[in-house]
């Protein structure tokens, strides 16, 4: 026991140092300037959630009806298009979405079989009903229309989760909530109504020909042609109508970036596609010189300029009556793309900084008063050992908030819970330990003896509880939500460091005190 390796020792004392090195700029705010003048100390910090920083928490609901419903328009568009096929076109009406399904009439029954084959394998998830040889329906199977509305809100997390981080906030949590909910907390954010705005946008950009062959006033009165939509411009421009091409000739997720600039002193839009993308839109534009082109956004029409000349390179711009602020929102949203359906706030709540210190400040409460409880308990009751114990146990804090700081892990009001119960259990090993050298003490073995006794022997005892306690953390962390989340991570941090305080760092403790002192008696 006395000879205690000198690796062991060399690496408790590095890693007991490290820990108050990188505890440090939690509790010294001027350790950062320091950083920045010399560049040596660490200078990460704990991140706060929202309970003790203060911040948003929004409860979005997912419209995955919409979602379906342009699933439906889509093929519908596909239907259209393969029954127009040159060369052998197939007479239909009333080609419409009825419900769940794509349904419309062929004008001559004789067409069925070729109907039949072009529309047999159109869409997975769609089935092919015939009532007869000219009443058609594409019916949705519940199937498809289950994995559509997952995966609408799948993609729905994935795009907020970029919106988000192209704002910057840091350690934001998102997550589904029931079938097509999604909540979203986030910390520190001081303006929620522009995050609402965000997330509030759907985003999704497409650019469609305009249909010059019907006017304005035919469109307003109900006479639109087929595969023809009446859309409108933004309202401060007073809402010009336009008649527009359902189909579209190059989707917004072709985008593969958009930034803020201006032009002539005007705050534009800046976008380039992918290498498709730009393939597709210069064939556009060299195949229309002279139409007119209408950038949709959200289906409504935010210019529609006449094309002048083929445009090659992938990129272009989009102008308007936009505000700085304003671009600079329409190009997050385009670089983190489209939403999938529409998302709407069904609660908002905000949680002021001050409410936020005060929950620090009683977590810091509770956290003395537990320390000193221990402290007082473990010195009174094993007297030089108990203080060797107590002393480990401010290590172990340092340790625990040196690792939050690392990794990272945000700390919230669950968290400070998991961190008061780890002072309290943080002494189960040392008690542990401690009892048994006392048992071997009044064995009659002699202080070096019963101190190896003591550790070697209730080694198995600390590792079996204190392994048990970690297993229920990871399985908090997994499948617990995001207060659990915290409670568990601050658990599991706390239970291995309390086992290496226990293990080696009160060992180098006691092995420096039986060097120096070689006792007779332990006072314990």
């Amino acid at each position: 026991m006395v000879n205690y390796p000198r690796w062991a020792i060399v690496t408790t004392v590095v890693i007991a140092l490290l820990g108050l090195i990188y505890a440090a700029p939690n509790f010294f705010p001027l350790a950062d300037e320091a950083v920045e003048t010399s560049g040596l100390l660490p200078s990460k910090r704990m991140n706060l959630g929202l309970d003790l920083q203060g911040g948003s928490s929004l409860l979005l609901s997912v419209g995955v009806d919409t979602a379906i419903r342009e699933t439906l328009e889509s093929v519908e568009s596909t239907v259209r298009r393969e029954l127009r096929q040159r060369g052998a076109r197939v007479g239909y009406s009333g080609l419409r979405v009825e419900g769940k399904a794509v349904a419309f009439t062929l004008r001559n029954a004789t067409d069925s079989d070729t109907a039949r084959d072009r529309l047999r394998n159109i869409e997975d998830g769609f089935d092919l009903d015939i009532a007869d040889d000219v009443n058609f329906r594409l019916s949705m199977s519940e199937d498809a229309e289950r994995a559509r509305r997952q995966s609408a809100v799948e993609q729905s997390i994935e795009i907020v989760r970029r919106r988000v981080d192209e704002t910057g906030v840091a350690e934001p949590v998102i997550q589904q909530q029931g079938d097509s909910r999604i909540l979203v907390q986030l910390p520190g954010i001081k303006d929620p109504e522009r995050i609402k705005r965000l997330l509030g946008q759907t985003a999704k950009l497409n650019f469609h020909m305009l249909d010059e062959t019907v006017s304005i006033q035919e469109a307003e009165s109900g006479t639109l042609p087929a595969g023809s939509m009446l859309l409108y411009g933004p309202e401060e421009e007073g809402r010009i109508p336009y008649v527009v091409r359902r189909t579209v000739e190059v989707g917004g997720d072709r985008l593969v970036d958009a930034q803020p600039t201006f032009q002539d002193g005007q705050p534009i839009v800046s976008f380039r596609f992918d290498a498709a993308g730009g393939r597709r839109f210069g064939e556009l534009t060299s195949q229309n010189v002279g139409r007119r082109l209408a950038i949709v956004l959200d289906r409504e029409v935010v210019s529609a300029p006449r094309i002048q000349t083929a445009i090659n390179g992938g990129s272009g711009i989009i102008t308007g009556r936009f505000t700085p602020q304003e671009v600079t929102e329409l190009s997050i949203l385009l670089r983190a793309g489209a939403l999938p359906a529409p998302l709407t706030v069904l609660e908002e709540r905000t949680v002021g900084p001050g409410l936020g210190a005060d929950s620090i400040e009683a977590g810091k409460i509770a956290s003395i008063i537990g320390l000193a409880a221990v402290v007082v308990f473990i010195v009174i009751s094993y007297g030089l050992f108990g203080l060797m114990a107590a002393i480990a146990l401010l290590f172990n804090l340092s340790l625990i908030v040196a690792l939050l700081s690392v990794l990272q892990a945000t700390l919230t009001l669950p968290g400070i819970a998991g961190i008061v119960l780890t002072i309290g259990m943080a002494v189960d090993a040392n008690v542990l330990i401690l009892e048994r050298i006392k048992e071997e003490t009044r064995n009659g073995r002699t202080p070096i003896s019963a101190v190896d006794a003591g550790y070697r022997r209730a080694l198995t005892t600390i590792i079996d509880s204190n392994l048990t306690t970690l297993i229920a953390a990871i399985l908090l962390f997994q499948f617990g939500t995001g207060p659990i989340k915290g409670f568990a991570v601050t658990l599991s941090i706390g239970i291995i460091t309390s086992m290496f305080t226990a293990l080696m760092l009160t060992r180098l403790f006691v092995v420096v005190w039986l060097r120096r002192r070689r006792p007779q008696t332990l006072p314990i």
